[in-house]
């Protein structure tokens, strides 16, 4: 049987698209609150845009407020669902794994859907009675769009690498380790470019279910320049209110189905945006920027010369993670280099380098003593008095 992911590919190349269809019923898109208008309207959606997607995406909270009845519904739509339109049950199921598998039983074998989206965050156990089902797949929350992710999911972990990364960078290396049968994929905002960055970096084969374009606020090329693969694949981009809300859906759709493609053309017909590392500097670049680090104008500098950029990196201990992120971007070039200690020129560089310390487990020169000593580069470059490799940072 082929996998999920083999069965979504299939209908993307056979029309051409990487929209998806989100069936959110909002009560006030029905013209009553009853299950039969809650039929009628999921079924016109369906009419209107089924040439221009490659799946659905039943949000079931919609229907499971009208009860059983909307559960019958939730049902009844599925079923109309064309068999090459994969069926996305948007669904958030997260338990341990004796009620997992139920939940698995209940989406895959009752409801009918193709797929699924789940919280990781109870483990493995909870995850794996969804993979197990033959041909269905999971879309695991990772990144998610709304603002209120940040609280959990932003948070600063330890990688088995022993360097601190975002929860939800953590979150897609597991989903990039877990996918042996080619049916997991994560869920990550098109609201957060930033983070469709970090996570394409951490997870460089999976698909990634992206929601938030159109009344959300996300911006749809930033989305898929962030989140593409090089092979104009992975990304699968949700809408549900811009097309059901549209005084024409199937123009709607058709125009972001083609809004789509126009920016997949323009990815993958320049490859060098697809370098992890380049995505990464682009993105501290956009911090620093952000953050006032990096001011454009007329500048005299120390040496005199007058310059229309002035970079001050000491409003860093200011912007934590603009700080971490830094960081990060010494981590492969200092990795690759033989040396016993950090040592950082007075004042900007000094947090720099603690950060660094932390995040390489490097240790330090002792700045008040041993910089102060050596004073210069040209003095405390290269060996410490003890005779250990010195590797400096600079501002």
């Amino acid at each position: 049987m082929p996998s999920f992911f083999e069965r979504l590919e299939a209908r993307v190349n056979k029309i051409d698209s990487l929209l998806c269809l989100g069936l959110d019923p909002h009560p006030q898109d029905l013209h009553e609150q009853t299950p039969q208008a809650l039929h009628d309207f999921c079924l016109r959606l369906l009419e209107k845009t089924g040439d221009q997607v490659a799946a659905v995406k039943p949000n079931s909270a919609f229907f499971e407020a009208f009860g059983a009845q909307g559960i019958s519904v939730l049902k009844e739509v599925i079923r109309a669902v064309p068999d090459d339109i994969l069926v996305i049950l948007d669904a958030k199921r997260g338990d341990i794994a004796s009620t997992a598998q139920a939940y698995a039983q209940a989406a895959f074998r009752q409801i009918g859907a193709d797929a699924i989206t789940a919280s990781p965050y109870l483990g493995y156990d909870s995850i794996e009675p969804f993979l197990e089902q033959p041909g269905k797949g999971v879309f695991m929350l990772c990144k998610t769009s709304n603002p209120g992710s940040k609280d959990l999911q932003d948070m600063l972990v330890s990688s088995p690498g022993g360097t601190d990364i975002l929860l939800y960078e953590h979150v897609a290396r597991l989903a990039q380790s877990w996918n042996i049968n080619n049916n997991l994929g994560v869920v990550v905002g098109a609201t957060h470019p930033e983070a469709l960055t970090r996570v394409r970096a951490a997870a460089p084969d999976l698909w990634f279910l992206t929601p938030g374009v159109g009344a959300q606020g996300g911006n749809l090329e930033s989305a898929l320049r962030a989140g593409l693969r090089p092979d104009g694949l992975g990304m699968l981009i949700p809408v549900s209110r811009a097309i059901s809300r549209a005084a024409d859906p199937q123009k709607a759709a058709s125009e972001l189905r083609q809004a789509i493609n126009q920016e997949r053309k323009n990815i993958t017909s320049a490859p060098s945006l697809f370098s992890t590392h380049d995505l990464h500097l682009n993105m501290l670049a956009d911090m620093l920027l952000e953050s006032g680090c990096v001011k454009f104008g007329q500048f005299t500098l120390k040496s005199g010369l007058q310059s229309p950029i002035y970079i001050d990196l000491r409003q860093l201990v200011g912007y934590p993670k603009v700080l971490s992120e830094v960081a990060n971007a010494y981590l492969p070039i200092l990795q690759s280099l033989a040396f016993d200690r950090l040592a950082a020129l007075p004042y900007t560089a000094l947090p720099i380098a603690a950060v660094v310390s932390l995040q390489g487990s490097w240790p330090m020169v002792y700045p008040r003593k041993e910089v102060k000593e050596y004073g210069t580069r040209a003095q405390i470059e290269g060996v410490y008095k003890s005779g250990e490799k010195v590797a400096v940072i600079d501002d």
